[in-house]
């Protein structure tokens, strides 16, 4: 874990199903990069937010 980083919530369908992922990363790029690095082009991102702490 760097310094800086943050929990994003991922939401992206690959093969037709939906999944929601945690991905740790300093930005929502670094984020997104890290999903494409891990399922490749097949993955469509939808929407990347920050996890809030409560």
């Amino acid at each position: 874990m760097r310094c800086g980083s943050k929990c994003f919530l991922v939401e992206m369908e690959v093969n037709g199903e939906k999944k929601l992922k945690s991905v740790t990363a300093r930005t929502p790029v670094d984020a997104r990069k890290t999903i494409r690095l891990e399922y490749g082009a097949k993955a469509q991102i939808l929407t990347v937010k920050e996890e809030k702490k409560s």
